[in-house]
């Protein structure tokens, strides 16, 4: 493998690894309706026969700050929808409304809020760990060529320094992300 494509291909890992995080932040929930809150998180409905994921059986979106609205594509999967939401972890209480379903979001108490800022700083830390594994993957990369010959000792050296410099940025990274989110969670 190339030097140069190797190094791509580590710190197109590295990108996936903070996006990911990102898409995890989306859904912890801070005091605002985002309908990521209950679409990316494991809401299973029992409809048709079988269990389904709640975005695939309806469009759920925010029409306001502290409310959600959930529209089946089917009103006779209505009540299945209220039920799987009612039963979720995020102890939401959802409303029928014609053809529709509305899930008021209720405000965050202060310990809720230190539960979900301790949540943040767990998934930021899976994150590094995940880092950690892609800079081992690029460093044996390295060993890798090295002992092929395709990259001279020098040349190994040089990799090896721009694959922590890139662990470095995506670390720093990483912790604005988890540092923006705990500011977001607990502004009132």
């Amino acid at each position: 493998m190339d030097p140069d494509e190797a190094i791509l291909e580590v710190e197109e890992s590295m990108i996936k690894c903070v996006e990911y995080l990102n898409h995890e932040f989306v859904g912890v929930r801070t005091g605002k309706a985002s309908p990521a809150l209950i679409e990316n998180l494991d809401v299973h409905v029992h409809a048709y026969g079988s269990v389904s994921k709640l975005k695939s059986l309806a469009v759920i979106s925010s029409p306001e700050p502290r409310m959600l609205m959930v529209q089946p594509f089917d009103p006779a999967t209505t009540k299945d929808i209220e039920r799987a939401i009612r039963e979720s972890k995020l102890s939401l209480n959802p409303a029928a409304a014609e053809r529709s379903l509305r899930v008021p979001i209720p405000e965050l108490s202060e310990e809720r809020r230190r539960e979900m800022v301790k949540l943040v700083k767990q998934l930021a830390e899976e994150a590094k760990v995940r880092l950690r594994a892609i800079r081992k993957e690029g460093m044996d990369s390295a060993k890798k060529m090295k002992a092929a010959n395709t990259i001279t000792e020098d040349g190994q050296k040089d990799f090896e320094e721009e694959v922590q410099t890139l662990t470095n940025k995506y670390s720093k990274k990483i912790d604005e992300h988890a540092t923006a989110k705990e500011v977001e969670l607990m502004k009132v």
